[in-house]
């Protein structure tokens, strides 16, 4: 089977590849190697993908020749859109670069999917969808029309193309709601490097909320393993949807939409002093109050997932900071 990856230089697409590459599939990556982050960390896990079932192709997502030609060519079976423009708070900065990929570049993956008969297409969705919804644990068949960023606002809009394109096509879509993915080859944008850079150097943390926040972090293993066992499951209509009581996580067109998070939430604190334990340094701490477009609390329900591909996120705060932690120190040569 050919798999198309967006996003393959990124943190859970190049994880993912090197599964499914593992696992006998073939592999056709996609990126533009962007400087929203280090690109030398994108070349990085790069490297660890060659392979003769792999091949890169660089590319914007908005370039709408560039994607139809490289779908003609290679013809994949499957599409996994993990592209896009990530992070709640350069949103309020930067709220272009979100329509331009998230939704320009979502709407050309729709159409390639479309016009090149391609059997399926998962994508990324994010946790942030939640927005100003208070009712915990978060469930995918609960309403989420208030986001509370632009960045969820263009993750819900995906979710209400793909099923326009299912329902329209008959295209099999499958979104994925990511709770706080961290693990070895992160982003550095993300809490979990920098805290372990900043306390490492010594530099104070930026603890927002004063601390009092809770995080459904989930270690990539569990996100990748989780992808991969959807990739073997297409969705289906669900035969007792109903329009006077309409499911938001399901349709009668074919379509499915999960949470993949690690069902345990962490308090903040908690989860830096993880981070203290492993390096064993104390950390610098500055208590900031709560960010315009976060939210206080991440919890998933994961019923769902669980029952259609016998699989949930399990792997404990210890065990996934304490790889990272690991690798970030063979991979920046530091010295403690």
């Amino acid at each position: 089977m050919k798999i198309l990856i967006t996003g393959v230089a990124g943190f859970i697409g190049s994880h993912l590849s090197k599964k499914l590459l593992n696992n006998g599939y073939s592999v056709i990556g996609i990126d533009n190697l962007n400087d929203y982050y280090d690109v030398n960390l994108k070349h990085s896990r790069l490297s660890f993908l060659e392979n003769e079932n792999f091949s890169f192709e660089k590319a914007n997502l908005e370039d709408r020749d560039a994607v139809n030609e490289i779908f003609q060519n290679h013809q994949p079976d499957t599409v996994i859109n993990l592209a896009a423009q990530a992070g709640v708070r350069y949103s309020l900065e930067n709220p272009h670069a979100y329509i331009d990929s998230n939704i320009v570049g979502f709407t050309n993956i729709l159409e390639a999917c479309r016009h090149n008969k391609v059997g399926q297409l998962i994508y990324a969705s994010s946790s942030s969808v939640y927005g100003a919804n208070t009712n915990l644990p978060f469930s995918v068949h609960d309403n989420i029309d208030h986001p509370i960023s632009l960045y969820a606002a263009t993750k819900k809009a995906n979710e209400l193309m793909a099923h326009t394109y299912s329902h329209l096509f008959g295209l099999p879509t499958t979104g994925l709601r990511f709770f706080t993915v961290y693990g070895p080859w992160g982003r550095p944008d993300m809490a979990l490097f920098l805290f372990t850079k900043a306390i490492i150097n010594g530099e104070p943390i930026k603890v927002f909320n004063n601390g009092e926040m809770m995080r459904d972090f989930t270690y990539v293993d569990d996100i990748v393993e989780s992808i991969y066992r959807l990739v073997q499951r297409k969705p289906e209509p669900n035969p007792n949807w109903d329009g006077n009581a309409p499911d938001p996580g399901t349709s009668y067109a074919p379509y499915k939409i999960y949470n993949i998070g690690n069902n345990s939430p962490v308090n903040l604190m908690d989860f830096i002093g993880a981070i203290e334990e492993k390096l064993g340094i104390e950390a610098k701490k500055d208590f900031m109050p709560l960010q315009a477009g976060d939210v206080p609390a991440t919890y998933a329900n994961v019923e769902d997932l669980y029952r259609d591909i016998d699989f949930k996120p399990q792997t404990s705060i210890k065990d996934g900071v304490g790889k990272f932690v690991d690798w970030y120190i063979n991979y920046y040569g530091v010295k403690l």
